[in-house]
């Protein structure tokens, strides 16, 4: 068996076998194949496509390039999981609720690449909070207060981290196989039991169109399916900004407010319901979704997810006064307002033009070693289909440098009609 076999093979549209699949991961893991060969076998499959035991096999073949992190001595695992998005919050939201229900919280998170944004990030944006510890202390911290929220460990399948950062390069990064293993052998190779996957879909999501996410989902839950991991997806919107922030700091903060139940935007209110509703149905904790709904608002209402939080970030080194009191948290040099150019009603808030200026502004990376500014973003203080006047703010623009800001304010993020 060879390299050059397998991608002509795959080239000419035909299917590759299972040990031609665990052959090129385990080869190329290792260093004997080249970049230029996987390239070209990953440009192959983006082109091509591959059947689902094909992206089974491959997803397998990943999640067991590294180590499997067991996690059984904790009970049953309910992972989440988004396929990424501008202004998801959702993990800090919703994993603090889970675990104040009584559910084990065991969630291994990334950093963001691009724009959209990445949960060890927003986590390390709050003061001493530390996302680098080790797998027994892990497993310590969710016996301990039933949740633990850490940066993925360097040998948590190590295939896909090098075929993310190809296929990063080579511009197959949008391939429904390669993103369905790329999260499923992460997933798996993460110890859950069962995985409730948030397959978001539009301008500011790797899928743009619901036919792309249906795929998607279909895909990943046969996957888990066969891997022995129930695997639910719920497909959720991302033609604009999750909630009201996008940023950091900034998420963090409207993350602690909502669990404060100061406020609730009402998409951030349907994804958590729709996500959460699902996970405790899998935590057989409830027998249909929609009493995991009331429990998941009543655990808001009465403090008790805000007190997991708390715990949370106490447990994990963080500064808990941050959470009591966000004004505590450092703000950007320039806060510039969006002024509303006519009357009318908003049409749209474009998520990945949002996503992309802020990952400009210093929110986001381009390569995984670049460093990330936690206090610039965007905050807005109107969805689609407010009604706003002219020269009403509709946001806010937070930069540290006064250039960026005045080009940011220069863009159309908002249409209005």
């Amino acid at each position: 068996m060879n390299i050059q076999e397998i991608i002509a093979k795959k080239r000419d549209k035909k299917e590759l076998s299972k040990e031609e699949i665990d052959y090129f991961v385990r080869e190329y893991t290792n260093g004997s194949i080249t970049d230029y060969q996987a390239s070209a076998l990953v440009m192959a499959i983006y082109i091509n496509g591959m059947n689902d035991m094909e992206i089974t096999n491959l997803t397998l073949a990943m999640a067991h390039s590294g180590d499997i992190l067991d996690l059984s001595e904790l009970g049953e695992i309910i992972d989440k999981h988004s396929t990424g998005g501008v202004g998801d919050k959702i993990t800090l939201i919703l994993m603090p609720i889970i675990a104040s229900l009584g559910i084990p919280v065991a969630k291994m998170s990334g950093r963001g690449l691009g724009f959209t944004g990445g949960t060890i990030d927003k986590l390390e944006s709050i003061p001493g909070y530390n996302t680098n510890i080790t797998t027994e202390k892990f497993i310590e911290n969710v016996k301990n207060i039933g949740i633990s929220l850490m940066g993925q460990t360097l040998n948590l399948a190590p295939a896909d981290k090098k075929l993310y950062a190809l296929r990063d390069v080579i511009s197959c990064v949008d391939s429904i196989p390669l993103i369905a293993s790329s999260i499923m052998s992460k997933k798996i190779a993460a110890g859950a039991n069962k995985i409730v996957i948030d397959v978001t879909c539009g301008s500011g999501a790797f899928m743009k169109t619901r036919e792309d996410a249906e795929k998607l989902a279909q895909i990943m839950t046969s996957i888990g399916n066969l891997a022995n991991k129930e695997t639910v997806c719920v497909i959720t919107n991302m033609d604009e900004p999750v909630g009201y922030a996008v940023g950091n700091t900034l998420e963090v903060i409207e993350a602690v407010d909502i669990l404060k139940n100061k406020y609730m935007p009402e998409d951030i209110k349907n994804i958590i319901e729709e996500l959460g509703g699902n996970m405790l149905v899998l935590a057989k904790k409830v027998n249909n979704i929609e009493d995991g709904k009331k429990l998941i608002i009543e655990n808001i209402k009465n403090g008790k997810a805000y007190s997991k939080l708390l715990e949370l970030v106490k447990n994990q080194g963080g500064d808990f006064s941050y959470i009591e009191d966000t004004n505590k948290f450092e703000k950007a040099k320039f806060i510039c307002p969006i002024i509303s150019k006519q009357n009318g009603k908003i049409t749209r808030i474009d998520a990945l033009k949002v996503g992309e200026l802020s990952c400009y502004l210093g929110a986001g990376r381009q390569k995984k070693e670049d460093s990330i500014n936690p206090k610039v973003g965007f905050i807005f203080n109107k969805k689609v289909g407010d009604i706003v006047e002219k020269d009403e703010v509709i946001g806010y623009v937070h930069a540290d440098d006064e250039d960026k800001a005045k080009y940011v304010l220069e863009q159309d993020v908002v249409e209005t009609k």
